[in-house]
């Protein structure tokens, strides 16, 4: 993104400029991202946000294809994970890479809605929608944003059934804690297996959530991008 020139906007602008530096608004994919679609075809790919099913329980705004974009950093460490997933017959599957800033203010904007409960039986049972953005479930800006963090599960190749990992993606409440205890022992297995491969191959979990990981290295730490998936 350009710097803002002081000299050829009214100086009541030059705040709004500092504020948004850190945002690319170009809607033109940048050079850098890849279509993973493309890059690891060999994966499966179920991109929840282009589809209803998903706790806004509508196509997401910003997403235009059924595709999963990332960096090219971040697609390189993902194709070492699959490398080394599918001796054991075993596949990624991914439900998110990038994620247009526009498609946070989506999330956002269905958050403040209280009277759209559709999906709280399957994503937030336990939790008040009131309490979403309280408790860290919904934020006005996500790491996806950036480019190198992905959600995803692994696949039994042979019967194309995803590991049982205790819930389902984009699961509101403690039991996505990727060390929630009360899981058995196969769950948890399943869990640390995702978790130490992606780890392996450069990529960092989070406490809350098993599926999301952001690549250490990421390219664009403090950028958020804007443009659509398609």
């Amino acid at each position: 993104m350009k710097r803002c020139n002081a000299t050829l906007i009214p100086r009541f602008a030059v705040l709004f400029c500092l504020l948004f530096a850190g945002m690319a608004l170009a809607q033109e994919r940048p050079e850098g991202f890849v279509t993973l679609n493309d890059f690891l075809p060999d994966a499966v790919y179920d991109v929840k946000y282009y589809t209803g099913d998903n706790f806004v329980g509508s196509r997401v705004d910003g997403y235009r294809a059924p595709k999963v974009l990332v960096t090219i950093e971040a697609a390189t460490a993902l194709k070492a994970v699959q490398a080394d997933l599918a001796p054991f017959g075993l596949s990624l599957e991914f439900f998110d890479g990038y994620r247009p800033q526009t498609a946070v203010d989506h999330f956002v904007r269905w958050a403040e809605d209280l009277d759209d409960t559709r999906t709280k039986a399957v994503h937030y049972p336990d939790v008040d929608k009131r309490n979403l953005f309280r408790d860290g479930y919904i934020a006005a800006r996500s790491s996806h944003s950036r480019g190198s963090t992905v959600d995803l599960t692994i696949v039994d190749k042979a019967t194309g059934r995803a590991l049982d990992m205790g819930t389902p993606f984009d699961f509101f409440g403690l039991e996505s804690w990727p060390d929630h205890p009360s899981f058995p022992a196969r769950v948890r297995a399943h869990r640390a297996l995702l978790r130490a491969v992606m780890v392996k191959h450069g990529f960092q979990p989070i406490e809350t959530e098993w599926w999301h990981f952001t690549l250490k290295d990421e390219p664009y730490p403090e950028t958020y991008f804007d443009f659509p998936v398609r």
